[in-house]
């Protein structure tokens, strides 16, 4: 398998992002619809492994099925775009303003919204039989899910709104690391592992996916969890966004841009001035420090 090296991989990051920013207003769109709509299949898949066989690690196992699907197909998710875009702002790609990062976030957002929606009403008709009778055992579950990550927040008050901030942080390290490690390899098998393995652990762990939860949440509520609207939006989504913008910045996108994404000329060595007072070439006073050292060196 090939292997792209840190300082490459940051670039063909920032690249990706400044193509994000500059893409036409109906390609955003369709691409982040049917990002939203695959990724929300996959969560739907992951539940029903769970549900079916008892054993939840084996549905954050597959989870990731849905994450290398949208990936290797181009389509976008907010939580990508919110590391790639001020990537290539930061580096101040030609045509990439902020305007533009906004621009290009509030589309993804809409995209993913209406794809996860979508999935969720379709999941809602299957799990119901056409809403003729009560949610299946799946249906069931996704409908707890609900209840659980926005009135269980709530009851907690702020502790349960820093916990969903912070899981929200967390989930979009992983999640953006997965996106990053995606361009680490030229080919799918070496994509399709490195993507696995964070977007695996961000799943099992619980932590708060904005995307996915716009297919949980809407689709408890077709269900008949027992929270509102209200409790979806201020207990769950907008924490979650914000909480994934700062975890894929300050932990992924800002970290490698700052060690990888400016590299710098190495500083040529000052002269040194020895004890009587000549300047000796720094090469010199390097080779001079280098026998210095090997004669006190002890055996």
């Amino acid at each position: 398998m090939t292997y792209v090296p840190p300082a490459e991989l940051v670039g063909n990051a920032i690249d990706a992002g400044a193509s994000k920013v500059l893409l036409s207003t109906r390609d955003t769109l369709v691409r982040a619809i049917l990002g939203g709509a695959v990724l929300s299949i996959a969560a739907a898949f992951a539940v029903t492994v769970s549900v079916t066989t008892g054993v939840p690690l084996l549905g954050a196992v597959l989870f990731p099925v849905g994450f290398i699907v949208l990936y290797l197909l181009g389509f976008d998710l907010l939580t990508g775009v919110f590391v790639l875009a001020p990537l290539a702002w930061l580096d101040k790609r030609p045509g990439v303003t902020l305007g533009g990062v906004l621009r290009n976030w509030g589309l993804v957002f809409l995209g993913n919204f209406i794809g996860a929606f979508t999935v969720a009403v379709l999941m809602a008709v299957v799990v119901t039989f056409g809403f003729s009778e009560a949610p299946n055992a799946v249906g069931e579950a996704i409908g707890h899910i609900g209840e659980g990550r926005t009135v269980g927040y709530a009851e907690q008050g702020a502790a349960g709104m820093l916990t969903l901030f912070v899981r929200g942080v967390l989930c979009n390290w992983m999640v953006a690391t997965g996106v990053i490690l995606a361009m680490i390899s030229k080919d799918v098998i070496g994509k399709v592992v490195a993507m696995w393995m964070p977007i695996m652990l961000f799943f099992f762990m619980g932590f708060e996916h904005s995307i996915v939860n716009m297919f949980l949440f809407p689709s408890g509520l077709l269900l008949g969890g027992d929270f509102t609207l209200v409790d979806y939006l201020i207990w769950n989504e907008i924490p979650t966004v914000l909480g994934n913008l700062v975890g894929g910045l300050a932990f992924v996108g800002i970290p490698l841009y700052l060690t990888y994404g400016r590299q710098r000329a190495p500083r040529a060595r000052r002269p040194r001035r020895n004890t009587d007072g000549v300047l000796r070439p720094a090469r010199a006073a390097s080779a001079e420090a280098e026998r210095d050292l090997r004669s006190s060196a002890t055996v």
